[in-house]
């Protein structure tokens, strides 16, 4: 009689997180630092990694009062007598990026990260206060949201520019292929894009570790979005070539350190639900499309069925403009334009 057979599963070898604020040794030389976020998704998980006598800083946390309390109260307790010595950022997205400026300014630290990263925090940080009206709004209206709808999203204002503290005037690129030594270990730096950028990522082969930044978190999907700043672009195309990619470099036994969540083992497995998850929504904006063309604010509902608030519409808007543009190039969807400008998309034949 032949056991049962069990589906593989990830493992959480970490089951609960650190409090807000205390840090957890993950792994030999490596602290995991939880920062509150004020958002549904409410943290984002920094590393410290040992480096000789001090510790390199792995992203930063949101720039805002309350992470700048957490990690003054850090540095003057538990980590007082060991210096930072670098600052490494993964991508440009704000809970990443946001005490950048603040943390290399006050502790003289040089700033590591992608170019295009970098250059886009920079960007950013410069942009003019009416950007978002000016490219967002009849973003929004093109692709079927409401006139109501579409300035409640705008009041948001940039928020960009009031939870981040800017980026250093110089910096040292980071990009792919490149070895960092850090503590007398080596780490890989790999890249990928769809959910930021060139999102940098490290892994560790003697420790069999892999920071895997936001690119692959165990129960939630990355979010992979179109803006109003490339419209056309193809995001989820881009996110699931890296997808592919890391599934052939990094091996399935490493300690997956994410961005957001715990670390787990299982990196395999959680691509291929990643791949999974992106067809399946792709499969329902199909299904929808086949009854009629619609717009992107009109296929929301048929992926999305809770209630979302602002900020959650507006992540949600740039997911389903990523699987159209991406199901656009595989041919399953056309684009039918009416008289106003507004695009809708239908189920190719």
């Amino acid at each position: 009689m032949h056991a049962a057979l069990t589906e593989p599963t990830l493992v959480f070898p970490i089951p609960e997180p650190p409090l807000f604020g205390v840090t957890q040794e993950v792994a030999p030389g490596v602290l995991w630092l939880r920062l509150p976020l004020p958002f549904r998704l409410d943290h984002i998980n920094v590393h410290l990694i040992e480096d000789g006598q001090g510790w390199a800083v792995l992203d930063t946390g949101i720039g805002d009062p309350r992470s700048q309390e957490i990690w003054e109260a850090l540095l003057a307790g538990p980590l007082r007598g060991r210096r930072l010595t670098r600052l490494i950022v993964t991508h440009f997205h704000p809970d990443h990026v946001g005490l950048a400026g603040w943390l290399a300014r006050n502790h003289d630290l040089e700033l590591w990260m992608p170019r295009p990263e970098y250059l886009f925090s920079l960007a950013l940080q410069y942009a003019p206060a009416d950007l978002g009206a000016r490219s967002w709004r009849p973003f929004y209206r093109r692709h079927g949201l409401d006139e109501v709808t579409t300035e409640r999203l705008l009041e948001r204002g940039h928020l960009y520019l009031r939870v981040t503290t800017g980026v250093p005037s110089t910096y040292r690129r980071i990009q792919h292929g490149d070895a960092l030594d850090i503590g007398g270990r080596r780490f890989e730096v790999l890249t990928g894009g769809g959910h930021a950028l060139e999102q940098a990522m490290l892994y560790c082969p003697q420790d069999k570790l892999f920071f895997a930044a936001d690119q692959v978190i165990a129960k939630i999907s990355p979010n992979v979005s179109v803006t109003a700043m490339e419209p056309e672009a193809n995001a989820l195309s881009i996110y699931l070539r890296s997808l592919a990619h890391l599934r052939r470099a990094i091996p399935a036994d490493v300690l997956v350190l994410p961005g957001h969540g715990l670390p787990f083992a299982g990196l395999h497995l959680r691509i291929d639900e990643l791949i999974a998850h992106h067809a399946g929504r792709c499969a329902l904006i199909a299904e929808a499309s086949r009854q009629g063309p619609l717009t992107a604010a009109e296929l929301v509902p048929h992926v999305f069925a809770r209630s979302l608030d602002e900020h959650q519409t507006g992540f949600a808007f740039g997911e389903i403009l990523a699987h159209v543009n991406h199901m656009l190039t595989q041919g399953e969807l056309v684009t039918e334009e009416d008289e106003l400008g507004a695009r809708r998309w239908r189920a190719a034949e």
